[in-house]
């Protein structure tokens, strides 16, 4: 059987191979039952609905004809990077370091990290946008895991909040 859809073929592949690890992986804790969850319930039953959706984009891929194969482009690493560079760093902006000794920032500053960072990967970036789209995502932020949820974590950084 014969591709005749590149981008279609490896999307499943990345869908079916990302099933599969979450249902491995679920394997480390308790699954319970669909009346009472256990923590390994739910990344089964999303690594059974990724490598099913895999499979039929797969299959689709292999049987449906394209116009001219769907190549796969070159891989875009601006974005790529911008985009796991901002993760990172809110990442490290919320829970510190403190293997070298860098306190947690907090969630505001984490925000801010992440949104302005994040907005480099595009093509334009325009600081007044990005800077009402990092209020706006901070207020939401903030009333939701703080005010609604009751979390537990540094809203500003350490040495701010004394």
């Amino acid at each position: 059987m014969r591709i005749k859809s590149q981008r279609d073929f490896f999307t499943g592949l990345m869908f079916l191979l990302l099933g599969v690890a979450f249902a491995w992986g679920s394997g480390n804790y308790p699954m319970g039952s669909a009346g009472r969850m256990g923590p390994g319930y739910f990344p089964l039953m999303l690594g059974i609905m990724l490598a099913g959706l895999g499979v039929v984009i797969t299959v689709k891929a292999m049987v449906i004809e394209t116009i001219d194969g769907d190549p796969i482009g070159s891989i875009s690493w601006k974005p790529l990077v911008f985009i796991i560079a901002a993760n990172l760093v809110f990442g490290i902006a919320i829970g510190g370091m403190p293997s070298i000794g860098l306190p947690p920032q907090g969630l505001i500053v984490g925000i801010f990290a992440l949104t302005f960072i994040a907005s480099n990967a595009g093509d334009e970036f325009n600081f007044k946008e990005v800077f009402v789209l990092a209020v706006i995502l901070s207020i939401i932020s903030y009333g939701a895991f703080i005010m609604l949820l009751k979390m537990q974590f540094p809203v500003w950084p350490t040495w701010l909040a004394r």
